[in-house]
């Protein structure tokens, strides 16, 4: 049952990603927009293009004739997907779900317009003079973000009048592709925010994991942990909201359903149709099965018969400070490996820069998850990436 995937986005999830598949026996053909990306070290074969060229992912396409096309990023011309589709390739999760959760105006009107789930006040704006107006509606404080970016690149919070512009200009440099436009939200006065990662199949039921808490800066998470403990009807409303939307999308794979809970309601945010990076806590052994044998199982069509929390865990990014067009080296190694039910993650990432994420550490264990999340930050501030 070997199955050619072709993996568009080559990334430290993409890297477990086709580690995962090649445990089940698949070839896998890495593309990205630079050499020696992550998951090109252990893929079969690999390929750098302009990832925004539709033309060139076309050829690509045609080259290896996949049996399977998996996104791992949103940078990527996704209006190629739906051709692709009509050409008789599987894009997972689908076309859909690719070009609608690339653009944060298509999966919100999605959710709040077409399915009725809850989220904070918004607003879209293509011009300074339009997110002021579009502030004015939401209110002070709120968050701007570009309508298509990843990992909190272009997002920040209005929190006066003076900050409009640097908002603006902040996120149309961050925004991915060749689209300037934004969207304001409301700011949701949330006690916590959780990722739900669901895993929807095509011949079987959509599963959901324990909740995952994570915590967040420069709009790039810091910290996850799993499970995070939570009221359990605004878990149910959770579920609820991801199978509504996942649903919608349509297609079998993981998704990473992101969520603001505050103290009476449950906010959807937003949704990437991947394994996502709080996920990464997984990887402690948190779970049966990791997020990225979850996605494997489910983009192949293999059985998932459950999925069961085994021990509490926690993530805390490694992170450069520095530019540096080389690979880095890592000190501080030996001190992390030393303590017990630690493990250490590096992405294996040929340059740096600041705040780029370059490996995570993860604690498990019986412990509280709050003082797996403390040890887990303290022993990532002990590697110095140089």
């Amino acid at each position: 049952m070997m199955k050619k995937i072709l993996l568009l986005g080559s990334g430290e999830l993409g890297k477990e990603f086709v580690i995962a598949c090649q445990r089940l026996g698949q070839y896998i053909i890495a593309v990205d927009s630079y050499e020696n990306a992550p998951a090109m070290h252990v893929a079969h074969k690999w390929e750098v293009i302009d990832m925004l060229d539709g033309k060139a992912l076309d050829s690509i396409v045609e080259k290896y004739q996949p049996d399977l096309i998996v996104p791992e990023i949103e940078a990527i011309r996704t209006e190629r997907f739906y051709e692709y589709e009509k050409q008789g390739y599987n894009v997972i999760p689908s076309a859909k779900a690719a070009n609608f959760t690339m653009n944060r105006k298509a999966i919100r009107d999605l959710a709040a317009k077409d399915l009725g789930v809850k989220t904070a006040k918004y607003k879209y704006a293509t011009s300074h003079k339009e997110l002021k107006a579009g502030v004015e509606f939401c209110g002070y404080p709120c968050v701007v973000k570009p309508l298509m970016s990843s990992s909190g690149k272009g997002q920040s919070i209005i929190r006066n009048e003076a900050d409009v512009e640097k908002a603006w200009n902040y996120a149309i440099e961050g925004s991915r592709g060749d689209l300037q436009e934004v969207i304001v939200e409301g700011f949701v006065d949330f006690e916590y925010e959780i990722t739900l990662l669901t895993v929807t199949q095509s011949n079987g039921s959509t599963l959901f994991c324990p909740p995952i808490g994570h915590r967040q800066e420069r709009g790039d998470y810091q910290e996850s942990w799993q499970p995070m403990l939570m009221n359990p009807d605004r878990l149910k409303e959770a579920e609820v909201m991801a199978g509504k939307v996942t649903e919608a999308l349509g297609g079998a794979g993981i998704w990473g359903v992101e969520f603001f809970i505050t103290k009476d309601a449950t906010y959807f945010s937003e949704l990437s149709p991947r394994p996502h990076d709080t996920g990464m806590v997984t990887l402690a052994g948190t779970q049966n099965l990791s997020e990225f044998e979850l996605h494997a199982r489910a983009v192949l069509g293999l059985p998932i018969p459950d999925i069961e929390l085994f021990k509490n865990g926690a993530s805390a990014v490694v992170l450069a400070c520095k530019n540096s067009p080389n690979a880095p080296n890592f000190e501080g190694i030996e001190d992390v490996l030393s303590n017990k039910e630690t493990d250490l993650i590096l992405f294996g990432k040929p340059s740096s820069r600041p705040y780029r994420r370059m490996g995570i550490v993860l604690k498990y264990g019986e412990k509280k998850v709050e003082k797996l999340v403390e040890e887990a930050k303290n022993l990532a501030s002990l590697i110095k990436v140089d």
